[in-house]
């Protein structure tokens, strides 16, 4: 096994877990709504989980980035860059006394999340089965010359 096919299994695996931080965040949005859980509990809750969903995603760039797979890379340049941003303007973490006011933002930059991480899970899926598929086709091509 290539080390971009074993790359491609870890970005699957990542992917599902960023996948399902993105669903507990609405869930929680969405508790919040309904009025389940109070606004310091959400805060604390989901800022305990908000810099290591940044840091993976930046893994992910970094590493697509230092393997060469362009596509990749491209694919998660557009929300890392949305990462970087909210950092650059401290607006990263949920804050319990504005969560009412920005509640519709927060649930639809987390549904967005949501359909990226999705795709990105199928792409990455995608990616390590041709990965795979060509790497035992070429071993079976040099197998068979010999």
């Amino acid at each position: 096994m290539s080390l971009t096919a074993f790359i491609y299994i870890l970005a699957l695996i990542m992917a599902g877990v960023l996948l399902f931080g993105a669903v507990y965040f609405v869930i929680m949005l969405t508790d919040l709504e309904c009025d389940y859980i109070n606004p310091i509990d959400l805060a604390n809750n989901l800022n305990t989980y908000v810099m290591p969903d940044l840091a993976a995603q930046m893994a992910l760039v970094l590493v697509f980035l230092l393997l060469g797979e362009w596509t990749s890379m491209l694919l998660n340049l557009p929300l890392a860059a949305w990462n970087v941003t909210k950092v650059i303007n401290n607006r990263q973490f949920y804050d319990a006394t504005e969560v009412f006011r920005t509640l519709s933002k927060h649930k639809r930059e987390n549904f967005v999340k949501v359909g990226f991480y999705l795709i990105c899970f199928f792409y990455y899926l995608y990616s390590m089965i041709i990965t795979l598929v060509n790497e035992s086709t070429s071993d079976y091509n040099t197998a068979s010359a010999h």
